[in-house]
């Protein structure tokens, strides 16, 4: 089946939805940019129609729509495109605030398409295998969660100083641009957060002044109950040499780990027992891109809940925004369940 698919800016992330979305076989690829420069170089790569402003490319409304735009726009963006009656893919994160959620989920409730939040962690097929095994219940209740990582942002993210990244106000900064994929991820396998505390400074980047350094600290809450009793520490930073990321879930009868950046999941069940190893690699970096597309086109196709749903989306935003407040009062923060209307 070919879809008609609308990809709203086309940056970085765009570009790589436009690309994947296209390698699929089942879109037809259109794009909407406000920068005509950037507009034509993309549309011509591509082959791609192209409109100047989103009002133009809903006069033919498409069946689906990815939303890359700064993140502000998201929330806005989102119901206007609902309210046409298209499917949506929201880049991460969800918004900046929570301004416009209560009435986006409202808007949503009254009309059969599907709302999906681009966490392209949940496409990796590592953890996709490390949430099966915690969730079969073959190592028991998990009780500790730990994630440390980073990667040298001037190799990798040349223009950290002239995008969003540079400003909070913009969805700028460690905590919402990079610590966001890790507390969705988190959440994914061990269960929300329900309380956090986030330490956070601006250590090394030139040319900005948001943060590129955080650590947290949270309190998961178990699946089944309403006890926030697993302890999670996460710790990033956005100037080290090393591009790597390593999750550990230490549960009752054995710990789970996964080396993402060496695509690699780990199991060990037995004090000074060698590790059991199983390799996911090597990929290319749109590979996961590439299943996520599928992955929404399949939801979208099947009536489906996607891989990252709106009220999953919306918990992460409410600990991307509990974790800003953190860092500027040093002071724990207790997040409230998602309940949409």
């Amino acid at each position: 089946m070919q879809h008609s698919v609308l990809v709203i800016g086309v940056g970085s992330i765009g570009e790589r939805h436009t690309r994947c979305f296209q390698t699929t076989g089942r879109a037809r690829v259109s794009i909407v940019e406000i920068n005509p420069t950037l507009r034509e170089t993309v549309a011509e790569r591509y082959a791609v129609p192209h409109f100047p402003s989103l009002e133009a490319a809903l006069q033919t409304p498409p069946e689906v729509a990815v939303v890359c735009t700064p993140a502000p726009f998201h929330i806005s963006m989102t119901r206007t495109l609902v309210a046409a009656g298209v499917h949506v893919l929201i880049e991460k994160p969800l918004g900046t605030t929570e301004a416009g959620l209560a009435e986006l989920s409202r808007e949503w409730h009254q009309r059969p398409v599907t709302l999906g939040v681009a966490y392209v962690y949940r496409a990796f097929p590592e953890l996709r295998a490390a949430r099966e095994l915690l969730q079969s219940g073959e190592f028991g209740a998990p009780l500790q969660l730990t994630v440390v990582g980073g990667q040298h942002f001037p190799t990798y993210r040349p223009a950290y100083r002239d995008i969003y990244y540079a400003h909070r106000e913009s969805g700028g900064g460690a905590i919402q641009d990079a610590l966001t994929h890790l507390l969705n991820l988190g959440e994914w396998l061990v269960g929300p957060i329900r309380r956090l505390v986030c330490d956070a400074a601006h250590q090394s980047l030139p040319g900005v002044e948001v943060e590129d350094t955080v650590h947290l600290l949270a309190r998961h809450q178990t699946p089944g109950t309403m006890q926030p009793t697993i302890l999670g520490s996460y710790s990033i930073n956005q100037y080290q040499a090393p591009n790597e990321i390593v999750l550990q879930v230490v549960c009752e009868r054995g710990t789970v780990r996964c080396e993402i950046h060496r695509q690699r999941l780990m199991t060990m069940t037995q004090p000074g027992a060698d590790w059991s190893c199983r390799e996911f690699g090597p990929r290319e970096r749109d590979d996961v891109y590439l299943r996520q597309a599928h992955q929404f086109l399949n939801a979208v196709e099947q009536r489906q809940v996607p891989d990252c749903s709106l009220a999953e989306g919306w918990q992460t935003l409410r600990c991307n925004l509990a974790a800003l407040r953190s860092s500027e009062t040093a002071a724990w923060q207790s997040i409230e369940p998602v309940s949409l209307s």
